[in-house]
């Protein structure tokens, strides 16, 4: 094509208002083969081991982490655990999913399609009630209608077309702001790779000949006599007990090891190299898919960081930000002053020194009570546990070198004082 062909040929519109926009990209198809001649798909990329732990992980993660519909009253902030949306995004997401194992999903579906599906249910007065997760690949077609965004679904064998008040939509990243991309389309080459040396190391050892030794005769032995042979050297020498025998050879015959060349051994580093390869594509510390190598006692603490602000974090404030876009109506959100939070301080429920050392840290700078941290471990209030402290010796920072304010003293007490000590003379 020439350069004036190019310049004068005619431009795609490709606004939202134009249904050429919305036709599935090819980064979102459901799988296709590999250049490793392996067939990567959104299911098939889980039988690979890196994969299914990365996903796992951070949809487990972001599942479990406590999720609390918050109200803000002027500077308090308290649960609205009143709103039966409460209930649904943090207990149950329908009568057969709790809300883990909905939320779970929904992460899970967002981080391999790179688009979270799930239908909102209201009761007779406009509350969502439920929630039940869609396939991602029964998501036909994202459009406009009549300038609203419109989700044809695949039910049943046939389309049917859902409004954008129907649906929850969580998009991964995506250049659109509407669709997020695949990480296992756009990894395809990478995960099909792992998958072809799994492939080609459960055929090389089991389909495979590789003897150990070979032992050769000069001459030309007729079947009787080579059976005759071979059952010799296996009775007198098989086996680990028979190990390290002196062999005796006739006829001029030969022995020689066989073994797996050195170069041979670099498929295994080839396949230790393939887990930081899928922990770069979900944004994970090698160690958190049991890769140790290059992991340390002096490291890991700071890796387990980047695991939290790295990875989870910015998937806990797209789904917080979707959540109270989607989930809540406008009033909710602008005048009852509702948003989800999700609490970090999950994370530390399995480790109890770390815990203990972030109540003492609170509670030292008065930032919590003895009961706010009984509550946060399920235990009963006591009285007197709702009193802030801070410690005496701490003081402004202008006030250091300075000599202390004696303190004053009314004549009328000194007096009393005075009047107490005396003895009484007889």
């Amino acid at each position: 094509m020439g350069i004036m062909n190019r310049l004068t040929r005619e431009k795609r519109d490709l606004s939202l208002t134009n249904d050429k926009a919305w036709n599935p990209s090819l980064w979102n198809l459901a799988g296709s083969q590999s250049l490793s001649g392996e067939t990567v798909t959104e299911f098939t990329a889980l039988n690979n081991s890196a994969v299914y732990n990365a996903q796992s992980l951070i949809s487990g993660t972001i599942g479990s982490l406590p999720l609390h519909l918050m109200r803000k009253e002027g500077k308090l902030k308290k649960i609205a655990d009143q709103k039966p949306l409460y209930g649904v995004m943090h207990d149950r997401w329908n009568p057969y999913m709790t809300a883990m194992a909905g939320r779970e999903l929904l992460q899970s579906h967002a981080l391999m399609w790179g688009n979270g599906y799930a239908e909102k249910v209201f009761d007779n007065l406009g509350r969502i009630v439920e929630l039940w997760p869609i396939p991602p690949n029964k998501v036909v077609k994202i459009k406009m209608q009549d300038g609203k965004l419109v989700y044809d679904i695949m039910v049943g064998s046939e389309v049917k077309t859902f409004p954008r008040e129907k649906i929850l939509h969580i998009p991964g990243l995506g250049f659109d702001g509407f669709q997020g991309y695949s990480i296992i389309a756009l990894a395809r080459k990478s995960i099909g790779l792992g998958m072809a040396m799994e492939t080609f190391g459960s055929t090389y050892f089991g389909q495979g000949t590789h003897p150990g030794v070979i032992v050769s005769h000069p001459g030309k032995l007729d079947p009787a006599r080579q059976a005759d042979m071979k059952e010799s050297l296996m009775t007198t020498y098989s086996g680990l007990g028979k190990s390290h025998r002196l062999m005796l050879l006739q006829d001029g015959m030969k022995i020689e090891n066989i073994g797996i060349p050195p170069n041979d051994s670099q498929f295994l580093e080839s396949r230790q190299f393939q887990i930081p390869e899928i922990a770069r594509w979900f944004n994970l510390p090698p160690h958190k898919l049991k890769d140790l190598t290059k992991s340390s006692f002096s490291n890991i603490e700071q890796e387990q960081i980047s695991f939290v602000t790295d990875s989870i974090l910015p998937w806990c404030i797209r789904f917080e930000q979707n959540y109270n876009m989607q989930l809540l109506t406008l009033k909710e959100y602008s005048q009852e002053k509702l948003y989800f939070k999700h609490i970090l301080e999950g994370l530390l429920r399995g480790d109890a020194a770390s815990r203990s050392a972030f109540y003492a840290s609170m509670f030292i700078v008065g930032a919590m009570s003895v009961n706010e941290i009984r509550a946060k471990e399920d235990m009963d209030p006591v009285d007197g546990g709702d009193i802030h402290l801070v410690p005496m010796n701490m003081m402004p920072l202008e006030d250091v070198g300075k000599e202390p304010e004696s303190p004053k003293i009314t004549e009328g007490k000194d007096n009393a004082d005075e009047e107490t000590d005396e003895v009484p003379s007889k």
